[in-house]
């Protein structure tokens, strides 16, 4: 059973549209839905990636002060420096 909530995909857009689909720490512009990605390695296109990260660690918690837009390479970088509930692998890319 997920911790997230069914509306989460929703939610999720909600806050990367907020955040003009930049990363909330290092402002890198991340692609949008239905940019094209034509030339873009596998590698290069999770870089660019935005994600929504909880704050406090709890997906249940969905409150907007909860929730920040981070790149891929931000979002891992607050995971793996703190402890977390995301599995191995979950975050993780190829460079």
């Amino acid at each position: 059973m997920s911790r997230y909530s069914k509306d989460w995909r929703t939610i999720a857009l909600t806050i990367k549209e907020q955040a003009g689909w930049r990363c909330a720490k290092c402002d890198r512009q991340c692609l949008r839905p239905g940019d094209d990605i034509t030339g873009l390695t596998k590698s290069e296109r999770t870089k660019i990636t935005l994600t929504v990260h909880h704050h406090n660690r709890m997906p249940e918690d969905n409150r907007p002060e909860n929730l920040i837009a981070l790149c891929t390479s931000c979002h891992l970088g607050y995971h793996t420096r703190q402890q977390s509930n995301v599995p191995p692998g979950q975050l993780s890319f190829e460079f």
